[in-house]
């Protein structure tokens, strides 16, 4: 928590351009009658020295080089994971609750296709569930709008599948049995897409599809293979 802080204290004084907003963010869930998350999202786009801010995501970079056409990085990175349910939408069930990942992020870029590979872990959880993530991207543009397409490949831990997909023995009824799943590999696919109203003023939007792991999808308290996501949000660029 301490370099967020510090991260925050950075971004907070730092004179540079800062692009910024609100948008609305939809998440279907693959719970069995677990409802669509829709909640308020804040969106920033920063870059100062080794800082940056990339949507709901932070990070500080501790090794990389830069050239005219190819660039690469090292950083420490958090960003929130929407992943869960309260106890009250499953009867029986224990809450499964948001949180917010932290660890390293190694990324390359040459031209207009990037990749990045990130290994996080729960912040807040003792048995350090964790993830593998990689994405790889490209951007195109037709006419005003710019595209940013992505293969995106997430290894989920034992201990990621078991707690958000997994059922304990006292959680267990006659219809819904113990399930303790190992780890599996979740693919993706997403776009970000922008356009330009005015200099300063865009809209952003994001859209993004994920099928489970076969672990997951084998969990009884799944009903829908696929998550679904989005983001609709005006950003505007600030300058101090």
């Amino acid at each position: 928590m301490r370099y967020l802080l510090l991260l925050l204290t950075t971004f907070l004084y730092a004179q540079q351009t800062i692009t910024a907003g609100l948008g609305s963010y939809i998440q279907t869930q693959p719970y069995k009658n677990v409802d669509t998350k829709i909640v308020p999202s804040p969106v920033v786009f920063y870059s100062y020295n080794n800082l940056y801010v990339r949507w709901t995501r932070v990070g500080a970079y501790i090794a990389g080089n830069k050239t005219d056409t190819t660039s690469w990085g090292i950083s420490i990175t958090a960003q929130p994971r929407t992943y869960g349910y309260s106890s009250s939408d499953i009867k029986g069930m224990q809450n499964r609750k948001n949180s917010i990942e932290s660890g390293l992020a190694f990324s390359y870029l040459q031209n207009k296709t990037s990749f990045e590979i990130l290994l996080l872990t729960d912040s807040f959880d003792t048995q350090k569930r964790w993830v593998l993530n990689s994405n790889l991207n490209y951007e195109f543009k037709i006419k005003n709008f710019t595209f940013y397409p992505a293969l995106l490949l997430s290894y989920q831990s034992p201990s990621f599948t078991n707690y958000y997909y997994g059922v304990k023995q006292d959680e267990a009824t006659p219809t819904r049995e113990y399930y303790n799943p190992d780890g599996g590999l979740q693919i993706g696919v997403q776009t970000y897409i922008t356009y330009p109203i005015s200099d300063k003023l865009s809209t952003f939007f994001n859209i993004r599809a994920d099928m489970l792991s076969s672990q997951a999808k084998s969990s009884p308290l799944v009903d829908n293979n696929y998550i679904y996501s989005g983001l609709v949000s005006l950003i505007y660029k600030f300058e101090f």
